[in-house]
């Protein structure tokens, strides 16, 4: 018997195929939506992830800079620093030990990168030869440099200035630094907490401090790889050992596992906000079924009237216009999860230049639960115009003109 009501249902849907059309599509924009900007947020994590990944495991140490603006001064009792002295590290490096801690010194300086280049600006990091490849672990090409005559560049340097392994690179404006040949390139990092090296100059820390008249009391930051233990616990250990005094903090204490969960929750929530937005049209959508379902009811009132003279029980009236607005809801639904992959693909192209993250699980559910709001929208809606169709009085449905 479900069947005869099933097709009653379909060919309601046929013979008002614009209404139903009109119905259809505020469902599929409703479903591209909520999918679409699942799958921007999804994307979005699983691109800063990606990127920040490699540095999950520092903690990242830095001058204390003062509670009343920058390096220089200080305010509210605190003092700030402009570096991080030999003392400091080795204080750190006993407090996390067996970690390994690794200075780091950094500047900006004008280089030239082959006969008749233009003078550009670089950052310059200086490390320890020995843990160079315990901070920097991948090269896309070419060796460490053991010499101070060596250097590594960034991948997005080396492709920006069409650097090779072997080229050499004249540092300064007149090339008052002298030249560094390059011995690697480093694999792009993206963002870090630690030191952002794809657009930069890896130097030995020996030939940084001879050519900037730095010493080894100048030191910009010191970055620990954690591989005992938990971050957190490192960085309590570096503040309790060289924070003692409140009111007069040495250094700053970045835990970066704890900053990497803070952003994730933060593009969650952006997410969740964006797709509520998307949800709205949604609701929208749902009202014009309500509307519809109403019109159908209004329409069929006397065929409702007919049905019921000739046996035809409450549950199977309710059953055809809930029919009717599932065959709307899964329609529309499955439509809308189509195009919103296509949109999903397209948002990525452009703004990621990549679509890898894009039929990942969290991508796909977001579209299946567009596709699962769509169609719960659809039955919800049609639930009411569905109960009044099936409790109207068959005597004055045959009356109603």
């Amino acid at each position: 018997m479900s069947t005869i009501f099933w097709e009653i249902s379909k060919r309601n849907i046929r013979i008002h195929m614009l209404r139903s059309t009109l119905a259809m599509l505020g469902i599929i924009i409703g479903v591209v939506a909520i999918a679409s900007m699942g799958i921007l947020g999804n994307t979005i994590v699983q691109e800063v992830s990606s990127s920040l990944s490699s540095v999950g495991d520092s903690v990242i140490v830095t001058p204390y800079a003062g509670g009343g603006g920058g390096f220089g001064g200080g305010g509210g009792g605190s003092s700030a620093n402009l570096y991080l002295t030999n003392q400091n590290f080795q204080q750190i490096k006993r407090s996390v030990a067996p970690n390994v801690a690794i200075p780091v010194m950094s500047t900006s300086a004008h280089m030239k990168v082959g006969v008749g280049s233009d003078d550009i600006v670089a950052p310059i990091y200086g490390l320890p030869p020995d843990d160079t490849q315990k901070l920097l672990p991948d090269l896309e090409a070419g060796d460490y440099s053991n010499g101070n005559s060596g250097c590594l560049v960034g991948t997005t340097f080396a492709k920006d200035h069409n650097i090779k392994v072997g080229s050499r690179i004249s540092i300064g404006q007149n090339g008052e630094y002298g030249a560094l040949r390059v011995t690697g390139i480093i694999k792009e990092r993206g963002m870090s907490f630690d030191i952002s090296t794809d657009n930069a100059l890896v130097v030995t820390q020996d030939w940084f401090e001879s050519s900037f008249d730095r010493s080894d009391d100048e030191l910009n930051e010191v970055v620990v790889k954690v591989t005992d233990g938990d971050t957190a616990d490192v960085k309590t250990t570096i503040e309790k050992q060289l924070n003692r005094n409140t009111k007069d903090k040495t250094v700053s204490v970045i835990d970066s596992k704890a900053t990497l969960a803070t952003i994730f929750e933060t593009f969650g929530m952006v997410t969740t906000f964006v797709t509520a937005i998307g949800g709205i049209s949604m609701i929208v959508a749902g009202v014009s079924i309500f509307n519809i379902m109403m019109m159908s009811v209004n329409e069929r009132i006397k065929e409702i009237g007919i049905m019921r003279s000739i046996g035809t029980q409450k549950k199977e009236v309710m059953s055809m216009f809930i029919f009717e607005a599932a065959i709307i809801g899964i329609v529309g639904s499955a439509i809308g999860g189509m195009l919103s992959i296509l949109a999903g693909y397209a948002i990525s192209s452009l703004m990621f230049k990549t679509t890898e993250y894009l039929f990942t699980v969290a991508s796909m559910l977001s579209v299946a639960e567009g596709v699962g709001f769509g169609i719960f929208i659809c039955l919800l809606c049609g639930l009411y115009p569905a109960w009044q169709a099936a409790n109207l009085n068959p005597i004055d449905a045959l009356r109603h003109e």
